[in-house]
């Protein structure tokens, strides 16, 4: 009898998966992974004899099946009980490194040099920094410059509504040395007019990673003061490592984002307008402005229901009437592969984007997002015009430094198009801020579009042409000459 039961639930079992898996619509789009799912691949004979077909379509059937975000948030709630009820309350619980982790292009950067991984894991661990119990967290390792992030494992220490991520560092004291090379190479290019700044931005593992999962992440600080010891006396570095120290009590690193907090980017950036001896205003000259129950970017990534159940407050804060600003924008289209494939006249705009409570999209406040090239008018009149070469990072700056500059312009070091050394000529800027976090500063590919950006000619997107015909097929080609006198 027994044995009858269970074939016949099994039999029910697998009948309603097949059912499921083959009858209901499929998912397109993953709202925890924050992803489009794979599409169906286009069917062609040759694509058929290659293998590339039924392989896109194995990995098209196992991407996007129904209720994907249903099974997903299913799994996590079982582990979360699973941890909650087999560890103690400190316990450090492990996502192993088993796949590659959604799309981001809000992600921080790091090329494959930095990607190492770590198999142990200690079994409780006690969060202290200065003698302090620490909030908890979670760890993941990073993407390469077209924003896919690579997996190297997250840490959950304790429970509750402390939960924060941590990204895990592995790069050594002997990085980034190109990212200050990048810099040099400007300021020997631009001359005694342009001012360079430096400021590589650690992430919130340097502060807060508890004594027993330290073996996991490296020290950023060693890295920084190796950038730092190459720049030529005529670069300027901006040590936020310090300053940020300084506040690691308050709220300067989101608990369930990579990013850090708009409180982190101010003091970073009043340590900024120091070094380049501009004015500066605090808090009192802004408008505080809060977006509740923001949970960010690791809770798709980590997969795991915890985060999503310790939603934070996104702060920020935009400037007051005593300052006035025009924002003008670029926008760039971009391919799949983050290639930019087009890009926008330049428009008007506003610079702070708001969002509902519960928002995931809250760090995009600020411009809107990174594909674009934004350059902000204020009513500071110093004859001081700042380009900000960013990462993601560095998007929550320029709102600080509106009383510091004349002009903002700020520049994605993904999409950026123009010739560097005209477009500062063009523009009279006076002052160059690199601002990136510890990962984009440790890649090489990265720091090697800063200098590409000084010798490349500005690129002139065009609408795709409609096929030619056979008779223009057969027809002579035009001239070059021709073909640029025409703008092609």
């Amino acid at each position: 009898m027994g044995k009858t039961v269970y074939i016949v639930v099994a039999t029910v079992l697998f009948a309603a998966f097949v059912v499921v898996f083959n009858a209901f619509p499929r998912s397109t789009v993953s709202q925890v992974e924050k992803r489009d799912l794979a599409k169906f691949p286009e069917f062609s004979f040759q694509s058929l004899r290659e293998g590339r077909f039924t392989k896109e379509l194995s990995v098209w059937f196992s991407d996007s099946e129904p209720f994907r975000d249903d099974f997903i948030s299913l799994s996590m709630m079982i582990k979360d009980w699973m941890r909650m009820n087999f560890s103690k309350e400190n316990a450090i619980t492990f996502h192993a490194p088993d796949t590659e982790l959604p799309i981001d292009t809000e992600a921080p950067d790091i090329n494959e040099e930095g990607l190492k991984l770590n198999d142990t894991i200690p079994d409780t661990a006690k969060d202290t920094v200065e003698n302090r119990k620490i909030e908890e967290y979670r760890n993941k390792l990073t993407a390469e410059e077209n924003a896919k992030i690579a997996h190297a494992g997250i840490l959950i220490i304790g429970s509750g509504n402390k939960t924060r991520a941590l990204m895990a560092y592995a790069g050594d004291s002997t990085g980034g040395v190109r990212f200050a090379e990048a810099a040099n190479i400007y300021k020997r290019k631009l001359g005694k007019k342009v001012n360079v700044y430096l400021m590589v931005i650690p992430t919130s593992i340097e502060f807060y990673c508890p004594d027993a999962a330290k073996k996991r992440t490296k020290s950023q600080r060693a890295t920084i003061n190796n950038i730092f010891a190459h720049l030529s006396d005529s670069v300027k570095a901006v040590d936020v490592y310090t300053t940020l120290g300084r506040h690691a009590a308050e709220d300067i690193y989101l608990r369930t984002d990579h990013h850090w907090s708009p409180l982190g980017a101010y003091y970073a950036a009043k340590k900024f307008a120091q070094v380049a001896e501009v004015p500066f205003k605090d808090t009192a000259s802004y408008v505080r402005k809060v977006v509740k129950g923001y949970v960010g970017s690791m809770y798709g990534y980590s997969k795991d229901i915890s985060i999503k159940k310790a939603p934070e407050d996104f702060v920020f804060w935009e400037p007051d009437s005593t300052v006035s600003y025009t924002t003008t924008y670029i926008n760039y289209t971009i391919d799949e592969n983050y290639k930019v494939t087009g890009e926008s006249g330049p428009f008007k705009g506003k610079f702070f984007f708001h969002y509902k409570d519960g928002s995931g999209s809250a760090y995009c406040t600020f411009m809107g997002g990174d594909t674009k090239l934004t350059k902000v008018e204020t009513s500071t009149k110093n004859r001081r015009r700042l380009i900000i070469i960013k990462d993601s990072f560095g998007n929550a700056l320029p709102g600080w430094l509106f009383f510091s500059f004349e002009e903002i312009h700020v520049i994605d070091y993904r999409y950026f198009t123009f010739n560097m050394a005209q477009y500062v000529k063009d523009n009279k800027i006076t002052d160059i801020l690199f601002a990136n976090n510890i990962f984009s500063a440790y890649s090489n590919s990265i720091t090697k579009r800063y200098t590409k950006f000084l010798t490349q000619d500005h690129a002139t997107f065009y609408p795709p042409k409609p096929p030619k015909t056979e008779a223009e097929n057969n027809a002579p080609a035009p001239a070059q000459a021709a073909e640029v006198a025409a703008g092609i």
